[in-house]
Formats: structure tokens, C-alpha cells, sequence
């Protein structure tokens, strides 16, 4: 059965130069893809500085023979491959960057960097599958080269940093490698990337429509009262209990106005401060959070209402109130048109029982920001082994995949290509 799968998977291409060279190249290419990884699992690089990173990315990648750029986006590597027949532009993207994690697992090939990250000593670990991400791609750069001379069109590689996020005060990510053109010159006609997770079966593709990702908002809002002992509260305005009100309000957008049959939406204060002691009651607080949704129109729905009720309510109590937005990522929302045109090419590589339409999540990831500008489809590669009975969590100490997931993840990336600039 599964010699029949990979027959049927790259049926498309099979005329062209003959499905048993491809799957050869598949085979020779899958010990190097999972050294790559290693590699970069080892050497972690936090967002913005993925210098060491970047340069293993570039040495592949010229070695190729392919048009390469560094330093996009600070450490970002863009790379072109013309095919040998006039076409369309597709984008297929990774990101590259770790995390402040300090690994627990034993492996060979573990993380032992050390950093200190925002005045905090910390290990520096690839705990949500970037290392993975950008070996699969390097792997895809490789067998479309090889086979450059069956291709109508233009490949574009962008191994993107700081997908997590660059510190306060530092540019970094999709939006400035938008705002650098990457997505320009030649223009991209469609762009595609995905992301492996520890809690799919290997072997497995996780895709839907619209909305699968939630964008991702900080919020602030400063409350101001009136200073006063604490046993004297009728001389002044107390925003403890405005911050109060206003969190017990928010909820009550989600759970009365927001209509979560269509999609989901989350509100949650994470962080409150105010005072300096247990008897005075203070003139300000500030009240810090996040707003997830996965529908343009219910996050700006929900933005009117917020500011609305803090400032309403702050106001009804004797206070005053504040609220700024700050975008960490947009709605990763996968264009209907481009899903229902690739689909046929994910159900021919991995077979049709293994590509599985899934909810959204209300995690975020700023391949959103490149989606803004042109169409895009983002999906998930399996990677836990099937039978296994814990998965180990993104951004935790214990993250781990099974590397055997990544081989789908090079075959699914690599007929995407073929497909949407062939046909």
C-alpha cells in the first residue's frame, strides 16, 4: 500500500522526467535534510540574529548555483530559481529563528547555547520546528534545481527571520521583508509555507480555508483614578476596581457579541499593575493583554467595543481610560481560490485519507503579514509518530518531532511548485 501511494504522489510530474528518478532524489535528499536540521537544532539563533544560520542557508543555496540575497530583513536569505520556460512567480517560505528555551531532552544533537535574553539568563532553543522548516525548504532548493529544466516559471526561496517576534525597539520579520520587497522583483504570484507539529501523526498534511490562524494583538490600558488612603475611598476614584469592571466587561464581548459559530475569538488580560501598598489606593493601573481573532471583521468589531466599554466604563466610576492596539501578526487566512486549486496536489502526495481538513487555532504567525499582500496557503505537516502517545508541546523545554515527518514535508513543497507554475 505504500509503494502504491508513492506512485500515485507525483503522478503529475511522472512524464516529464520519470517518477523513479524523482523518488531517488527524495531518497538521497532525506539524510541530508535531517543533518541540516540537526544542525540548526544545535545552533539556535534568536530572532534578528540568525547570523551563523544564514550563512548555512547561503553557502547551500549559492552552491546551487542560484541567485542568492542576504541580510534581507537583517538575516534573511531570499534565493531565485528561473526555470527554463517563462511563468508564473511562487514563493515558498521558512522561518529560521529559535526561541529563549532552555531544552530538556536528551538528544546527540541538543541544545547547549546560552543567552541572555530582556536582562534574563536563558537557553536559546528551536522549540516550535523552525530548524525543521528551514531544512525541509533548503532540501526543496535542492531537487527543484536538479530539475530547473521542467519548470514554467520563476521559484522564489525566503527563509525569513524573526517569525517569533524581534525585541521592543527592533524592526524585524514578514512585515519588513515585505517593506524590503521581497515579494517583488520578480512579482510573487502565490506564496506558500507550513509549519510541523508534535501532536500529528507523521505522515499526515492539516489544512482549511479562511482563517486558520488567529491574528494576534497586545493591548494596554492605562486606567487613572484619583490617589487616596485606603480607608478613605470616598476621597478618591479607585482604578483597581475600574480595571475591574472593565475585565469583567471585556468577556462579555466574546461571550454576547461575538458570533463564535462562525469563528473563534479570545480576549484575555494577562498582566496587571497598580499600587505600592496594601493601604493606599492608587491613581493608576495598567491593564495588559491579548485579542485573538480569525475574522477581519469580528477584529474590528471587537477593537470599537473594547475601547468602548474601557473608556465607558472607566468613566461611569469617576476614571478615566486609555487603550492602544499593537499587531504582532494578521489573520494567517488561506486564500478559498488557491486552497481548492492546490488541494488535489497535497491529496496526490500524501493520499487522500492522510490530508485532513482541521479547525483554526487561535495561535499566530506572521506568514499572515505576506498573505496581506498576495495569495497564500499555509498548512501542517505531521510530525509525531503515530502510536505515540504524548505529544511533546510547541515553545516548551520538551519539544520534540520525529524527524521521519520532514521527507513529506520536502515531496508536498517540492509538487506544489511543479504543479501551480505547470498547470
Amino acid at each position: 500500500m505504500r509503494f502504491f501511494f508513492l506512485a500515485v504522489a507525483f503522478l503529475g510530474i511522472s512524464s516529464s522526467y520519470g517518477q523513479n528518478n524523482l523518488e531517488q532524489q527524495f531518497t538521497d535528499i532525506e539524510s541530508k535534510v535531517i543533518e541540516w536540521r540537526r544542525h540548526f537544532h544545535q545552533n539556535p539563533e534568536l530572532s534578528n540574529r540568525e547570523f551563523k544560520t544564514a550563512e548555512t542557508i547561503a553557502k547551500h543555496l549559492k552552491s546551487l548555483g542560484l541567485e542568492v540575497q542576504t541580510g534581507v530583513a537583517h538575516t534573511g536569505v531570499v534565493a531565485i530559481l528561473k526555470g527554463d520556460f517563462p511563468g508564473k512567480v511562487v514563493a515558498l517560505r521558512a522561518d529560521i529563528d529559535g526561541l529563549p528555551v532552555t531544552e530538556r531532552n536528551d538528544l546527540p544533537f541538543k541544545s547547549e547555547v546560552k543567552t541572555t535574553f530582556l536582562n534574563t539568563e536563558t537557553g536559546v532553543m528551536h522549540a516550535c520546528g523552525h530548524d525543521t522548516h528551514t531544512a525541509i525548504l533548503m532540501g526543496v532548493a535542492e531537487i527543484l534545481t536538479k530539475n530547473k529544466d521542467k519548470i514554467k516559471g520563476t521559484v522564489k526561496f525566503i527563509f525569513q527571520p524573526a517569525e517569533e517576534g524581534p525585541l521592543p525597539g527592533e524592526e524585524g520579520g514578514a512585515k519588513m521583508m515585505i517593506k524590503e520587497g521581497v515579494l517583488e522583483n520578480p512579482k510573487v504570484d502565490a506564496i506558500f509555507g507550513l509549519h510541523i507539529r508534535s501532536n500529528y501523526d507523521v505522515g499526515t498534511i492539516h489544512y482549511k480555508k479562511g482563517g486558520i490562524m488567529a491574528s494576534v494583538e497586545r493591548f494596554v490600558i492605562n486606567v487613572k483614578g484619583k490617589q487616596t488612603h485606603g480607608g478613605r475611598p470616598w476621597q478618591g476614584v479607585d482604578p483597581i476596581l475600574i480595571s475591574a469592571k472593565i475585565i469583567d466587561g471585556l468577556q462579555t464581548i466574546i461571550s454576547r457579541e461575538s458570533k463564535l459559530v462562525d469563528e473563534a475569538a479570545v480576549i484575555t488580560v494577562g498582566k496587571i499593575t497598580a499600587g505600592t501598598r496594601f493601604n493606599i489606593i492608587p491613581e493608576s493601573a495598567e491593564l495588559i493583554g491579548t485579542v485573538r481573532t480569525l475574522d477581519p471583521k469580528m477584529k474590528a468589531h471587537i477593537e470599537k467595543r473594547m475601547t468602548e466599554m474601557a473608556t465607558t466604563l472607566a468613566k461611569a466610576y469617576g476614571g478615566e481610560a486609555t487603550i492602544s492596539f499593537q499587531n504582532n501578526t494578521a489573520i494567517t487566512y488561506n486564500d478559498s481560490d488557491l486552497v481548492d486549486k492546490m488541494l488535489p496536489t497535497l491529496q496526490k502526495v500524501a493520499g487522500i485519507k492522510n490530508v485532513r481538513l482541521r479547525k483554526a487555532t487561535t495561535g499566530g504567525e506572521d506568514f499572515s503579514y505576506f498573505q496581506e499582500v498576495v495569495p497564500g496557503f499555509y498548512f501542517f505537516l505531521g510530525g509525531m509518530t503515530p502510536g505515540n502517545k504524548e505529544a511533546f508541546p510547541h515553545h516548551t523545554p520538551d519539544f520534540m518531532i520525529d524527524e521521519s515527518g520532514m521527507l513529506l514535508g520536502v515531496k508536498t513543497l517540492t509538487q506544489i511548485a511543479f504543479d501551480f507554475l505547470n498547470n
